[in-house]
């Protein structure tokens, strides 16, 4: 073999390593998972440590603050699966009994830690289904002339 197909050879194999290592370190730290509450907690443990994002409803009651300090605790329920969450912050306004939100933090054995501004409450929604007529009902009424 020569000495320039060596070197390129060489070259391409220093890159790739270099560019493998970035890609590596970059995707594991920034690794996070978004999961519904009752995906977790059906077998909790795989889970701990890990980053994660957990999407369920704040149980109606279970909102306690601690006296004169923003320490959270709640607990946050979907499909029937239930995790206590502890938070240290300023809440959204929106973050109330029976709303929707998604947190961010970690699992372990004593629950869920919150990380710092890792809890956000959904707005409920102005837009909500009415009762649309019927295609029957909507065939009896006279269209309007436009005039």
């Amino acid at each position: 073999m020569s000495k320039k197909a060596t070197r390129i050879g060489l070259t391409s194999l220093v890159l790739a390593l270099a560019f493998g290592g970035l890609l590596w370190t970059s995707l594991s730290e920034g690794t996070e998972y978004y999961k519904h509450v009752d995906e977790v907690m059906t077998d909790p443990a795989p889970w701990y440590g890990k980053k994660l994002q957990l999407h369920g409803h704040v149980i109606d009651g279970s909102i306690l603050r601690k006296r004169d300090t923003l320490d959270y605790k709640f607990k946050v329920e979907n499909n029937g699966s239930v995790v206590e969450a502890r938070y240290t912050g300023i809440v959204p306004d929106t973050f109330k009994d029976g709303s929707e939100v998604v947190i961010k933090g970690k699992l372990g054995p004593e629950g869920f830690v919150v990380e710092p501004n890792g809890v956000m409450a959904k707005c409920p929604s102005k837009y909500e289904a009415t009762n649309a007529p019927s295609a029957s009902t909507a065939a009896s009424v006279p269209a309007s002339s436009g005039r």
